[in-house]
């Protein structure tokens, strides 16, 4: 596939990446649902099926892209994929979101998800730009992915934990990418063939996605990490972005803001600790840099929304003209 990429003309190699992200999309939607289905046929609670399988699906798309471009070497773009789309997911969707319809924030967002998404980020740079955990700096390596993997699965239990003490106590529940109730049955064959069609269809869009961007990054003389920060994690969290202006037009974001959150810790844990653990990945100076960008960005998001318990309008605007102003600065750094 990288050979007819690299021999194809451009307006080609632009086709090839939308068809990455269609099969990275769709493949992880399929995904969700076969594996879904399963479970809930095997009488798995649906409260712990949304917080493992429908959660994690959403980071399916950036997982396939950081571990293919782990496995290739594009290091650059494993990370500033992960970075991209957490900064997108903060500033952008929440900022849409705020200017539709007032972000009401739940006091678990501000006091526990926040708080605990900066500690992510604040892992990910002790482990990779000062070495904690395989003693060599600017290196993401193995045993640092099975550290954030290890805190990915305690976070994983500790969401189920409480999940489920809120459904004993009648309370309802909601998860990141839905609520419990969204959860449908499909026939055995179907979700079998859901399954294997969805992980074939990530695995190959995340083949074509990398191999397409890293065509479009040397044709047009821009970095790997340039592309990772902005078509790449751009159109990974495209249906994060799609889902929350249709909840905002419903009127129904109360769980946009948990939900970004949600998605940005798993982000970090999940896919950068898969991709590191099965291939070292380098850090460089603007990956730093970026995820400076994060913690500030989440900082402020969490000062907006713990004034009021809400993000309003001038709240949304600001985020989305905060992400601009950090466009225009990666594209001419």
């Amino acid at each position: 596939m990288e050979k007819l990429i690299n021999d194809a003309p451009f307006v080609l190699v632009l086709l090839f990446l939308v068809i990455g992200f269609t099969l990275l999309i769709k493949g992880a939607d399929l995904f969700v649902e076969g594996s879904s289905s399963v479970a809930k046929r095997l009488h798995v609670p649906s409260i712990i099926i949304g917080l493992t399988i429908v959660a994690m699906g959403t980071s399916l798309p950036e997982t396939a892209v950081s571990v293919s471009a782990s496995l290739t070497g594009n290091n650059e773009l494993a990370v500033s994929n992960v970075v991209g789309s957490n900064i997108f997911n903060l500033m952008v969707v929440i900022g849409v979101c705020a200017m539709l319809a007032t972000v009401n924030v739940a006091k678990e967002t501000i006091t526990r998800d926040i708080p605990f998404s900066l500690i992510c980020a604040g892992l990910l740079m002790l482990l990779g730009v000062i070495g904690f955990g395989d003693k060599s700096g600017m290196t993401l390596g193995h045993f640092d992915g099975v550290i954030l993997i290890v805190f990915f699965a305690g976070y994983i239990v500790y969401m189920i934990k409480i999940a489920l003490k809120a459904s004993r106590e009648g309370k309802k529940v909601e998860i990141e990418g839905g609520s419990d109730e969204d959860i449908k049955l499909v026939s055995v064959p179907a979700s079998i063939l859901f399954i294997v069609g969805g992980a074939i269809a990530i695995a190959i869009g995340g083949d074509v996605t990398v191999d397409a961007a890293s065509r479009i990054a040397s044709d047009l003389g821009m970095s790997q990490t340039l592309i990772g920060l902005t078509i790449v994690s751009i159109g990974t969290s495209l249906p994060e972005l799609v889902t929350s202006i249709v909840a905002a037009r419903k009127n129904e974001v109360d769980m946009a803001l948990g939900n970004a959150i949600g998605s940005n810790v798993f982000n970090i844990l999940m896919v950068l600790g898969i991709a590191s653990a099965i291939s070292p990945i380098s850090i460089i100076k603007e990956n730093v840099i970026d995820l400076c960008v994060l913690i500030v960005f989440t900082v402020c998001v969490w000062i907006f929304a713990g004034t009021k318990k809400k993000i309003g309008k001038i709240e949304g605007f600001c985020m989305v003209a905060f992400y601009a102003a950090y466009a225009v600065y990666i594209v001419i750094r």
